[in-house]
């Protein structure tokens, strides 16, 4: 399908007019949280007296949001919240730290680290990002300079895992061609390391660093951006990177075998609020085409717009998505090109197949293997029937190679020399895990965020439902011939849309305990919105609801088409391209 359109620290512009660097909102109306940036010294806050108070598991309140930036965020058990309160205790307080891993990409020795890390200061388990990130979850306050030393030794950190910054860059992680894989790859590193921020709060809190008093943020200023930001490249025709989901967007072009520079798309976004109908979920804008030289000027200038005219006023309408359709894409554009010096190209030609992963064997060109792992909703977790953090663990220990996460939550074990498959096969065997072979392709196709009981958001289960519900749906698709049909399906806990789920053919939302808005009718290469159905509907509700459509999908489809387009041609709902027009 082709998918192509033609197309507070001043920082210093010397060939840009004056009057682009005025933000168009007053400082006086700032919200909260512009606030408490302002007043952090460059995310120092009150972190480290936090850290050192025994009386709580908890940091102080404007520390709750600096942490972000740091890689951490302060979350509770809710499944034992009201017994604790009937106690007369706290919540029990324990911090989510997220790793910042461009590409999802991690040496046989780094994972080796973090497991181990997992095992001695957390649940015991690794949960795999949509972001290509790796979580750990259940840190308590006590251990986390500990866990966060452990994880910058292995070479890694956590810096702008969170936070009003530009965070984990993401990239396809396994395409049949390893060299422009690895090319694409030390791509996302360069955006990476290029869009950190430059203060030396993080080495001074976390890693007993020398402090500096003075901080310069050339790129973010004292008050950094506005809201998250998330650039993800993409190298067609896979799409599973769920590029258009993304603030910045960069669509790999290659001609003859070469890689010439990247189609630039901009405003994507997944997130909006129930029943607020100004917040919306967004597909990127194609914008243009960049040189290699081009990349990292039109990154750094794409957020520094988004750094001067973006919402400082109201956080939920703070997204770059929000910003391009108050100015209008025109007008960001020029503002862009003003900002950078220079005028994109007009975007080439490309086309997308599909946004799902490629699980079980692949040998690439140069005679190394590739396994990929479905893994459910990521959670690296051993079970009654399969051990796949023990045996994962104990790959990593004979494996050379690299463990790369999947955009979907899957893992790759990758560059796996000939003579080390069989004793992979032999691990993955003893420990009882497969690569998916035993799977439904609905399955397969399917994400789910945390929600309960860690994520303080959560309106409904995701995670821990997301299972129960497909074993339902494969039901439903086999009884209408449809079993070995992919069809993606995402489920969340709230509209937050961590699993991207208005990118799902099946999209569902958490309403309330028990219950979920449906959506359908997004594309399955992940360029379109899928659009409010039902909502507020219980399991048996949303069952109901899907029965006579998979039948019509099962009857009515023509040759390959998806159940996404399906149901957009067969008017069962309307199709969304635009994010103004989701609640239409």
């Amino acid at each position: 399908m082709p998918v192509i359109e033609k197309s507070k620290e001043k920082p210093q512009r010397k060939s840009v007019d004056k009057s682009i660097n005025q933000t168009s909102y007053d400082s006086s109306t700032h919200s909260e949280v512009e606030k408490i940036k302002v007043e952090s010294n460059y995310l120092r806050g009150t972190i480290t007296p936090s850290l050192k108070q025994q009386i709580t598991g908890a940091v102080a309140d404007d520390d709750l949001m600096l942490i972000k930036f740091h890689g951490i965020y302060q979350q509770d058990d809710r499944d034992i919240r009201n017994e604790r309160r009937k106690q007369k205790l706290e919540p029990l307080y324990s911090f989510m730290i997220r790793a910042r891993v461009p590409g999802g990409v991690a040496t046989s020795e780094q994972y080796i680290q973090m497991a181990d890390l997992a095992i001695n200061y957390s649940s015991g388990s690794l949960r795999l990002t949509t972001r290509q990130a790796y979580q750990w979850h259940g840190v308590f306050k006590r251990n986390l300079k500990t866990t966060i030393a452990g994880i910058n030794q292995s070479m890694l950190d956590t810096i702008a895992a969170c936070g009003d910054v530009n965070r984990n860059v993401m990239s396809n992680p396994l395409p049949e061609t390893s060299r422009i894989h690895t090319e694409i790859y030390e791509w996302s590193k360069k955006i990476s390391e290029h869009l950190l921020p430059k203060t030396r709060a993080y080495h001074e809190i976390w890693l007993d660093g020398k402090k500096v008093e003075s901080t310069q943020e050339p790129i973010y200023g004292e008050t950094y951006l506005p809201r998250k930001f998330k650039t993800a490249i993409a190298i067609p025709p896979y799409n599973d990177v769920d590029v258009y989901a993304n603030d910045l967007g960069l669509i790999a072009i290659v001609e003859q075998e070469q890689l010439i520079g990247f189609n630039v798309l901009v405003g994507g976004g997944m997130g909006s609020s129930h029943g607020d109908n100004s917040t919306y979920p967004r597909v990127a804008s194609l914008i243009g085409f960049c040189r290699l030289g081009q990349v990292l000027a039109v990154a750094e200038n794409v957020v520094k717009v988004q750094r001067d005219f973006g919402n400082r006023e109201v956080r939920k309408l703070a997204r770059l998505k929000y910003t391009i359709d108050r100015l209008g894409i025109d007008k960001f554009k020029n503002k862009l090109f003003a900002y950078q010096g220079f005028e994109l190209s007009a975007a080439k030609l490309f086309e997308f197949e599909h946004n799902a992963d490629r699980y079980g064997w692949m040998q690439d060109e140069n005679g190394l293997w590739h396994l990929t792992l479905y893994i459910h909703s990521g959670r690296i977790i051993d079970s009654e029937d399969k051990k796949l953090f023990s045996g994962l663990l104990e790959i990593a220990k004979v494996h050379g190679g690299e463990f790369r996460i999947s955009p979907n939550q899957n893992m790759i074990i990758s560059n796996i020399q000939p003579q080390i498959k069989p004793k992979v096969e032999a691990l993955l065997q003893k420990y009882q895990i497969s690569f998916g072979e035993t799977e439904t392709p609905a399955r397969l196709n399917s994400l789910a965020c945390v929600a309960f009981p860690t994520c303080s958001l959560a309106m409904a289960e995701a995670e821990r439902y997301l299972p129960s519900f497909i074993t339902k749906l494969e039901v439903l698709l086999d009884k209408y011939d449809l079993k070995e049909q992919p069809i993606n399906v995402r489920m969340t806990g709230c509209p937050n849309g961590c699993a991207r789920p208005f990118l799902g053919e099946i999209g569902l939302v958490g309403k309330g305990p028990g219950k979920y808005n449906l959506y359908l009718g997004a594309s399955h290469t992940g360029n379109r919105l899928n659009k409010l159905y039902r909502e507020n509907i219980n399991e048996e509700s949303i069952l109901q609801a899907l029965e006579p459509i998979i039948k019509d999908y099962s009857e009515k489809r023509k040759l390959n088409e998806s159940f996404g387009d399906f149901v957009i041609r067969y008017q069962t709902i309307k199709a969304v391209s635009n994010g103004l027009d989701f609640h239409s």
